[in-house]
C-alpha cells in the first residue's frame, strides 16, 4: 500500500528537488503527496464552521481522538499523534471566512479560529514513514472563492522574521494572519507564529537522537501559511538542536493551490537554504495559484495536474471544483501527465471528491456534500427537545 517511503523518504522530501520525479509523477510520490493532502484535509473536516454554534472557529474534536473521527485512522499505517492546536488571528482586516465568527453569545472566541494543528509520527508510522516526521498542517478558508478578489493585499517587509539582509516582501494578510496576537483571545495570547515554532522546538529537542523531518503542509490559504512557516523554521535554525547546529533535519513544505506569498527578494532568500523543499501542487484550471497577480515571484517546485482530464468528475467544472482539495488529490492519484489521460495508479476512493462538494458524476451515487455530523450536531435531551452539541473539550 505505501510502497518504498520508508526507503526513499529523502527523495520524496525534495533532496534532489523531485527531478526526474514529476513527469511522469513517481508512484511513491503519488502516495506522499496524498498523504500530506490528507492531512491537510483534516482541519477542513473537524472545522466547525457553523455559524449558529457558539464554537464556530473551532475543531469538532479533541485532539486525542481526532483521525479516528475524521476516519483517517482505519487501514492506515501512517500513523501520527496530534501534539498542539494552533489558533489565528488578524490585526488586519480579512475577509469575512477567514476568521469565522459565531452568532452565539456565549460564543467560545470572537478573535481567534483554529487554524492549524501538530503532529508526530507514532512508532508504528516512523517505522512506515522511515524517520520520525513532524508535521504542521495548516486549514484553509472555508468561504467561497469570492475571497480572491478581497484579498488583494500590498507586498510589506518580512524583515523582522527573515532579517533585513536581502529584504523580503510578502503578502499582508499572510504575514498578519501568522504573526498576529491578541490579548483578548485566550487562544492568541501569542501569534500563531509563535505557537508553532515553540510547538516545533519541543519536539526537535525531544526527538534529538532519532532522524527526523519536519513536513508542512496545507492548502489555498493554508498553503501560503505552510510556505511562511516552512521558511521560519529554517531561516531560525529550528530544525536543528543546540547542540548540533550543525546537523539540521530537512524541512518540506507540501502545498496545494497556492497563492502567491512574496517578491523575487523572498524567492531568493528561500532559494539559499539547502535543507528546505517545497513542492507546490497547482490544478491547471485553478485561478488561486496566480494570486495576487502583480509583484510577486513563485517558490519552490511545481506539479502541474489537470483534474478536467478525469472522467469521474462532471465536465462542466467551475473555480469551486478546480480549487477543492479532494480533487487536487483525485487529480494527483490519476493524472498521467500533458499527453496523457486519467487513470488510477494509487488506490483512492472517488467517493471522497463528494465530501463537501457535488463534483462527481451523478451516475456513481454518491451524495453531495455526505461529511457531516450526524443531525448536523444537535443531540436529543431527555426530555425530547434538541440541543446543538458539536463539540469535544480539547485536552491541551
Amino acid at each position: 500500500m505505501i510502497g518504498n517511503i520508508a526507503r526513499r523518504w529523502r527523495t520524496l522530501s525534495g533532496q534532489d528537488n523531485w527531478n526526474n520525479l514529476l513527469e511522469p509523477l513517481d508512484i511513491d510520490l503519488r502516495r506522499y503527496l496524498i498523504h500530506y493532502g490528507e492531512m491537510t484535509q483534516v482541519a477542513y473536516d473537524a472545522f466547525d464552521s457553523e455559524k449558529a454554534s457558539k464554537f464556530a472557529g473551532c475543531s469538532k474534536f479533541s485532539r486525542k481522538d481526532l483521525f479516528d473521527k475524521i476516519g483517517l485512522s482505519k487501514s492506515n499505517p501512517l500513523k501520527y499523534n496530534p501534539t498542539k492546536y494552533i489558533y489565528a488571528t488578524s490585526q488586519v482586516k480579512v475577509p469575512e471566512g477567514f476568521i469565522l465568527k459565531s452568532w452565539s453569545r456565549e460564543a467560545w472566541c470572537r478573535e481567534s479560529n483554529w487554524i492549524a494543528y501538530v503532529a508526530v509520527t507514532t512508532d508504528e508510522g516512523k517505522a512506515e514513514m522511515g524517520r520520525r516526521d513532524i508535521l504542521i498542517a495548516w486549514r484553509g478558508t472555508v468561504q467561497k472563492l469570492e475571497w480572491v478578489d478581497d484579498f488583494d493585499f500590498p507586498l510589506v517587509s518580512a524583515s523582522e522574521i527573515f532579517g533585513a539582509e536581502s529584504y523580503p516582501m510578502v503578502h499582508e494578510g499572510f504575514l498578519s494572519i501568522y504573526t498576529s496576537d491578541d490579548p483578548r483571545s485566550p487562544n492568541c495570547i501569542t501569534s500563531a507564529r509563535d505557537q508553532v515554532l515553540t510547538e516545533v522546538k519541543r519536539l526537535v529537542q525531544e526527538f534529538k537522537d532519532e532522524e527526523i523531518s519536519i513536513s508542512i503542509t496545507g492548502h489555498s490559504l493554508g498553503a501560503a501559511l505552510a510556505t511562511l512557516n516552512a521558511a521560519d523554521i529554517v531561516v531560525h535554525g529550528l530544525n536543528g538542536t543546540k547542540d548540533r547546529p550543525n546537523n539540521p533535519c530537512p524541512v518540506t513544505a507540501f502545498v496545494f493551490a497556492c497563492p502567491h506569498v512574496g517578491n523575487s527578494n523572498f524567492q531568493k532568500l528561500l532559494e539559499s537554504k539547502t535543507n528546505l523543499h517545497i513542492l507546490r501542487v497547482r490544478n491547471e484550471p485553478d485561478i488561486v495559484p496566480d494570486y495576487p497577480p502583480l509583484g510577486y515571484s513563485a517558490v519552490g517546485e511545481e506539479l502541474l495536474i489537470d483534474t478536467r482530464k478525469s472522467n469521474y468528475l462532471k465536465s462542466n467544472g467551475d473555480l469551486g471544483s478546480w480549487h477543492n482539495l479532494e480533487c487536487y488529490l483525485h487529480g494527483v492519484a490519476g493524472w498521467q501527465g500533458r499527453d496523457g489521460g486519467f487513470q488510477f495508479v494509487v488506490k483512492r476512493d472517488i467517493a471522497l471528491v463528494n465530501k463537501a462538494s457535488d463534483y462527481l458524476k451523478d451516475e456513481y451515487l454518491v451524495p453531495a456534500s455526505w461529511w457531516c455530523m450526524e443531525n448536523k450536531g444537535m443531540v436529543q435531551m431527555d426530555d425530547g427537545t434538541w440541543k446543538l452539541d458539536d463539540h469535544e473539550k480539547d485536552n491541551d
